[in-house]
């Protein structure tokens, strides 16, 4: 239809001048050539990792250089092509209704749930864990309460012998819980389903509890997945939700394969097959453009002489908040919700020296997820491991302040394991976020547990709401990042009005200019400078001069 209305179109405009029309043929025939031309390229579906290798990547490089963009891509930066590549990763309805049978996860996150929590804890033994099962319980409701419109109809705590049993509870146990969620399904509001806080059950775990509850189950692992679906924003955080989906997936059908009936509820084509493998291929080569792309910035940064300093620490200890309190950046709007902040973003602040640094916001950590669920967040924790300072934010109004605090250490030990850089106690500045929410501060202690744990200093006590402490903490941040990247406070006379104090001015961090007492054509320059940046000042200003 196109071609021909074009074709009239010049038929009839064209008769009495054989030039003009030549030329409305040819603009005519170009226009249909490259409407074609765009409709083969949303027909075409990117399978090969080889399209990010060589020129391709080399642009996408100068252009990253460019930009001080620190998401991945920037829009400007995607083709027509690599924008309907992301957009039919993210939205495939084959994948979605694999991922509904295995994960309880849903498009319509914000459709109202009614639910039931259990928390399996082991009362005794090797395995059992150093929270007590009360605030476990507490953490599991703050993770169904971060999902709009999930209301919590019952929860409570069931002590087990192990995690591994088949239907998980003994039978006696497995009775009372399928009474107390009749009787309550009879009198009260309809349940939907049912979390148990553990963070991945077995396809067979799932299955017997759904066939005695008969209602949908869900563990951690599916939860959490649901949080991050709902905040992800970004493409890049949206592509690593999805990264961070197919583990488990995977683990349920092989569950289901193992298992003796061999009549499970979730089953796969050879089809559905093909199709997960091929999306976990195209996810993790849109993951490595990105991890280029970010070590792209990382290089820029270096160039740019610019300090790192990552802010870490559980989720909902207040990252977010701290950053907007040392940057005063008010464009910054923390929340009050777990895994508020998926993306890794950097916020250039000022040190008392006036030397500008950038703070990286990254991803919270929790306890009892999945080793699988965080490696696809590597990409982004890569910014934090290689940063010059690591500021490590603690919620101590919480209860279980002390072991959320060691899990974040053994986390972070574990990435930096393999890392370019130590976890060197220099580099890690502990501290104590909303003490304005603890009823007397003076009272603080953390235990450490001997040598189990190591000591990275004493605890720094702020309130990133009401600021208490937070100039002390950034005097601190000043010490630390001077003495990791080898600055220097130094006083420098030059001459007034020379190129010298351009310099200085374009290289350093200058803090304050005095006129020089002994000579009124000088100036005295308080700057701070890295060894490398004086070595050159020298070679250019004093031996030249000399």
């Amino acid at each position: 239809m196109l071609g021909l209305s074009v074709r009239s179109f010049v038929r009839k405009v064209c008769a009495n001048n054989a030039v003009q029309c030549y030329q409305l043929k040819y603009l005519a025939v170009s226009t249909r050539c490259n409407t074609l031309s765009r409709l083969n390229v949303r027909r075409e579906k990117y399978t090969d990792a080889s399209k990010y290798k060589g020129g391709k990547l080399a642009g996408q490089r100068q252009k990253a250089i460019a930009s001080d963009n620190d998401q991945f891509p920037a829009e400007d930066d995607e083709t027509l092509e690599e924008r309907n590549n992301r957009a039919e990763l993210i939205d495939d309805r084959e994948y979605d209704t694999v991922a509904s049978s295995a994960m309880h996860v849903t498009k319509q996150i914000l459709n109202v749930q009614h639910v039931v929590i259990i928390q399996p804890y082991i009362k005794w033994g090797p395995r059992k864990n150093p929270t007590k099962p009360e605030l476990l319980l507490q953490e599991a409701e703050a993770l169904v309460r971060s999902l709009p419109r999930w209301n919590i109809e019952l929860s409570m705590k069931i002590p087990v012998e192990t995690l591994d049993k088949r239907q998980l509870f003994g039978s006696g146990k497995l009775d009372e819980l399928k009474n107390i969620i009749q009787t309550r399904q009879e009198s009260g509001t309809p349940l939907t389903c049912v979390f148990i806080s553990k963070g991945t059950l077995t396809y067979s775990q799932k299955q017997t509890l759904e066939q005695a509850f008969r209602l949908p189950v869900m563990d951690r692992y599916s939860v959490v997945v649901q949080i991050l679906r709902l905040h992800a924003v970004s493409m890049e955080a949206k592509l690593q939700v999805a990264l961070a989906e197919l583990p488990y997936i995977w683990s349920q059908v092989k569950d289901q394969e193992g298992s003796s009936k061999g009549s499970g509820r979730i089953f796969l084509s050879d089809s559905q097959r093909q199709m997960l493998q091929l999306r976990e291929r195209k996810l993790r080569n849109e993951l490595t453009a990105i991890r280029s792309h970010r070590e792209l910035l990382r290089n820029r940064r270096r160039q740019k002489n610019f300090p790192v300093v990552a802010v870490v620490g559980y989720t909902n200890a207040g990252k977010t908040s701290l950053i907007k309190a040392l940057t005063e950046e008010q464009s910054l709007q923390p929340r009050d919700q777990l895994f508020a902040t998926l993306d890794v973003t950097a916020h250039a602040g000022l040190l008392p020296c006036k030397l500008e640094v950038l703070y990286m916001d990254t991803v919270g950590f929790m306890a009892d997820i999945p080793t699988g669920l965080i490696e696809c967040f590597v990409a982004t924790l890569e910014d934090a491991m290689l940063a010059d300072v690591i500021v490590h934010v603690q919620d101590m109004a919480h209860d279980n302040c002390t072991e959320q605090r060691a899990h974040v250490e053994r986390t972070l030990g574990k990435l930096m394991h393999n890392g370019e850089r130590s976890l060197s106690p220099e580099r890690i500045i502990n501290v104590g976020n909303k003490i304005d929410l603890v009823p007397d501060p003076t009272c603080l202690v953390i235990e450490r547990e001997g040598d189990k744990q190591p000591d990275y200093g004493r605890l720094h006590l702020i309130s990133s709401q009401t600021l208490v402490g937070v100039h002390e903490l950034l005097l601190e941040v000043e010490r630390r990042v001077l003495m990791v990247t080898g600055r220097q406070r130094i006083v420098i006379r030059v001459p007034m009005g020379g190129a010298e104090m351009a310099w200085l001015y374009k290289n350093g961090a200058v803090t304050e200019t005095a006129a020089d007492p002994d000579n009124a054509e000088r100036l005295l320059v308080n700057v701070v400078i890295t060894e490398a940046k004086l070595q050159q000042f020298r070679h250019l200003f004093i031996r030249k001069r000399n």
